[in-house]
């Protein structure tokens, strides 16, 4: 059964009998109204305090949700077009990059630790995870959660 979130205010649903999408016409969120819904292998439910991000085949961001502004201190229009880990400003902490795991292999990366330079100018240690889209399209949606 598909699932879905939407990326802009993370609200959950799930294609019970199958019909969503059968009109080649992207399906919105019924709760913000955002344009378009992310689908999903297996449900999710995101951290306290999480924002995402959607983002095309080339890591550049495409929308950002409710939550981002917190965790990294920066406007909707300072991230749209950035590449994701250039615009997020982000380093992982194992050296290895889960967004191209994500990217090439079409799996789910979750519960990566990453530090992100806030706009304030500190780093804040955040959790990080990509979920790619399962769509003709490709990209992927990113989820960042700051470390309690």
């Amino acid at each position: 059964m598909p699932y879905f979130i939407c990326p802009n205010c993370q609200a959950r649903s799930f294609d019970e009998d199958g019909r969503e999408g059968l009109s080649h016409q992207a399906i919105g969120c019924e709760k913000c109204g955002f344009g378009f819904l992310f689908q999903l292998l297996e449900d999710y439910f995101p951290r306290s305090g999480a924002g995402f991000v959607a983002c095309d085949a080339e890591t550049r961001i495409l929308s950002s949700g409710h939550g981002m502004f917190e965790v990294t201190g920066r406007l909707e229009e300072q991230l749209i077009g950035q590449e994701a880990v250039v615009g997020l400003h982000l380093t992982f902490a194992d050296g290895e990059d889960p967004i191209s795991t994500t990217l090439e292999w079409g799996v789910r990366q979750l519960d990566k630790q990453a530090v992100i330079m806030h706009a304030a100018g500190i780093e804040k240690q955040v959790i990080v995870d990509c979920f790619p889209a399962y769509d003709d399209d490709g990209g992927l949606l990113i989820a960042l959660s700051p470390l309690v």
